[in-house]
């Protein structure tokens, strides 16, 4: 079965520690809910750095990257109606990109 790689775009940092239990409880939930076709749970990410022929850039872009996971799913429609249910999704704080992992021999 496919492997696809959930990219979080935006969310935003809880202001108090009791909105954090709450928001981590919700990605928790979320995750458990995908039992084993969630392969990697992932982590959120720092600032990004683009590299290019032009050089470097420090502000990770128009849309940087802000965490990501690994599912699996029989296609890409499917790991799209999974996407839905996250948290940053349903509050309406971010998005999520999906993409095929393309196995490749080395």
């Amino acid at each position: 079965m496919p492997e696809f790689i959930f990219v979080y775009h935006g969310g935003k940092t809880p202001e108090s520690e009791e909105e954090g239990a709450k928001v981590m409880e919700a990605w928790k939930s979320w995750m458990g809910s995908m039992g084993d076709a969630l392969k990697v749970p992932g982590a959120p990410v720092g600032m990004s750095k683009t590299v290019s022929a032009g050089g470097v850039a420090d502000n990770g872009g128009a849309n940087p990257v802000s965490g990501y996971s690994v599912v699996q799913a029989a296609d890409q429609d499917a790991a799209c109606e999974m996407a839905k249910g996250c948290p940053m999704v349903v509050d309406g704080s971010g998005s999520v990109e999906i993409a095929e992992i393309i196995e490749m021999e080395m």
